[in-house]
């Protein structure tokens, strides 16, 4: 783990460089503003050092990593907490079991499914307050690579409660800390100062309060500055305020493509007049819009090629990792050379397995590589549309 401490550039000048280009703002940090990079051992002290570096050996250690690194970025990250009840009651007392307590947000569960995919992945994330050491030791101890950059306020906690009786589960998550304008500037830095030769980063989940609707163009910008490509998955205005910058891929569930467009997207059709204008918009390079249970459209500059969700083998008990568990396997075959319907169609296989899996816990491997000989694809130009 790489710490990096919440008073490194408090001196600093405040987003130096800037340069506007909305109602809110994207940034070019100049040279004059660095990092803190003092590196010391880790300490047991309960106020870090500014910086401490190591590595857990998650990725490459376990003998099973194979590739370029994949580096994700988490803005808003959570310690995910899943009890289980066996009946919610409405009166008195839910005696509760905890299933588990993770690690959680979008970018850190991407790279934990990078490497459960058999790729090499690190993950930058905020941490904060308590929460936050917690964050970091759960991540320490899971073997995952990652670079926490330190911040005032707390980092959150998320709940899934998962009800036996009715196998439902609910996802309750918190909006998260308030972000200073100079904690974001340094989170950047942090993310381009580890990007290497990481051939793609990928930013996912919701931005914390405090930090611009368009920080992720300003993320997209430096990562093309760096020689990376960006893959984006996030929501909301985070999602609109990224689109002005364009990214290499773009993932949108239903949801989130319906906040685009103002309009119902049910099936592959409104999919692909959505993934038409972000290509010649020039808002994404690839775009992926999945559609729940009938799959995924992907497109590129040659076309679009729709992606059947392959049958489930069991009862689907929640869709709260499907999308992060769908973009690693998609990141992971791209790193590893496959073309992007490829890639999208272990998504998809990724996808279904995880909704076998109650709360965020991880996919069966097993199961996804099963499904994905299940899964069908129709290609599709102005002209024709071909099955697979």
């Amino acid at each position: 783990m790489i710490l990096v401490d919440r008073h490194a550039e408090e001196q600093a000048q405040p987003w130096a460089a800037m340069q506007v280009t909305s109602s809110c703002f994207s940034m070019e940090v100049g040279a004059d503003v660095s990092l803190s990079t003092e590196v010391s051992a880790m300490s047991t002290a309960s106020t870090p050092p500014p910086v401490t570096a190591g590595t857990t050996g998650g990725a490459e250690g376990s003998g099973r990593a194979s590739g370029p690194s994949i580096l994700t970025l988490t803005m808003n990250p959570a310690v995910d907490l899943c009890w289980e009840v066996g009946h919610l009651e409405g009166i008195g007392k839910n005696r509760a079991q905890v299933r588990s307590v993770t690690a959680g947000g979008g970018g850190i569960n991407v790279a934990r499914h990078v490497v459960r995919l058999g790729g090499r992945a690190t993950a930058v994330h905020t941490a904060g307050g308590e929460v936050g050491l917690r964050l970091n030791r759960l991540l320490d101890e899971e073997g995952i690579d990652h670079v926490a950059v330190d911040i005032d306020d707390d980092t959150r906690e998320a709940l899934v409660l998962f009800e036996a009786e009715s196998r439902r589960g609910y996802h309750i998550v918190p909006p998260g800390p308030h972000l200073h304008e100079h904690e974001g500037r340094r989170s950047l830095d942090a993310l381009v100062q580890a990007v290497g030769g990481c051939p793609y980063v990928v930013a996912s989940g919701s931005l914390p309060g405090g930090l611009p609707d368009d920080f992720y163009a300003a993320v997209a910008r430096r990562i093309k500055e760096a020689g990376s490509r960006l893959v984006l998955d996030t929501s909301g205005s985070a999602l609109r305020g990224a689109l002005v910058e364009g990214v290499f891929l773009l993932r949108c569930n239903r949801t989130e493509a319906e906040s685009l467009t103002g309009q119902p997207v049910r099936d592959f059709d409104d999919a692909r007049a959505l993934n038409e204008h972000l290509l010649t918009t020039g808002a994404a390079e690839i775009a992926v819009t999945t559609l729940g249970e009938l799959g995924a459209l992907c497109s590129t500059d040659h076309g679009h090629t729709e992606l059947y969700a392959p049958p489930l083998p069991g009862e689907p008990l929640s869709d709260a990792g499907a999308g992060d568990s769908m973009v690693a396997a998609l990141i992971t075959q791209l790193a590893a050379g496959e073309d992007p319907v490829s890639a999208c169609a272990l998504g998809v296989a990724t996808a279904a397995a995880a909704m076998l899996t109650p709360s965020t816990e991880p996919f069966d491997l097993d199961v996804a590589r099963s499904l994905r000989s299940q899964v069908r694809t129709r290609f599709q130009t102005d002209a024709r549309r071909q099955d697979v």
